[in-house]
């Protein structure tokens, strides 16, 4: 029998080379689309939630300016755009536009495919089971990760 790991990084490595690829494709195709750090840098965005370019910064360990400087492009591509706090008017968070989303809709297809496939093989008790194990993986077992969103 195969290694718990072995067959969790064959898993997650399958999702995020067809996620790269994905990228890839849509930067070949247009231009002024995505660079691969740009597409890495809007998927931190979306799961830190409309963040403020302070948090999208402090979350990469990187500075504002650099972030600023990383918005700006996103920005200038119509991917990301800026509203102004409600708590603070000095203060604006980021927003995905719908150009971002339809972008994204390449991966969360994929993953509609193999969770499609997964109720197909395998049966509802263990398709339920799966996934309260993935919601404590990720609520709980990920306390790392958990902290930068």
């Amino acid at each position: 029998m195969r290694m718990l790991e072995d067959s969790f990084l064959e898993v997650y490595n399958k999702f995020k080379l067809e996620f790269y690829r994905s990228v890839f494709a849509l930067v070949r195709e247009r231009e002024g689309s995505l660079s691969a750090m740009e597409a890495f840098s809007l998927e931190i965005i979306r799961e830190l939630g409309e963040p403020t370019v302070g948090r999208f910064a402090e979350s990469l360990h990187i500075s504002q300016s650099n972030a600023t400087y990383k918005v700006a492009s996103l920005i200038r591509k119509g991917y990301l755009m800026k509203e102004n706090s409600d708590e603070d008017r000095r203060e604006y968070h980021l927003i995905l536009s719908d150009k971002y989303y339809g972008y994204i809709g390449l991966m969360q297809n994929y993953i509609a495919t193999v969770m499609a496939r997964i109720r197909t093989r395998f049966s509802a008790p263990d398709v339920e089971k799966f996934s309260e194990m993935l919601s404590i993986i990720s609520s709980e077992l990920m306390p790392e990760a958990n902290e930068s969103l």
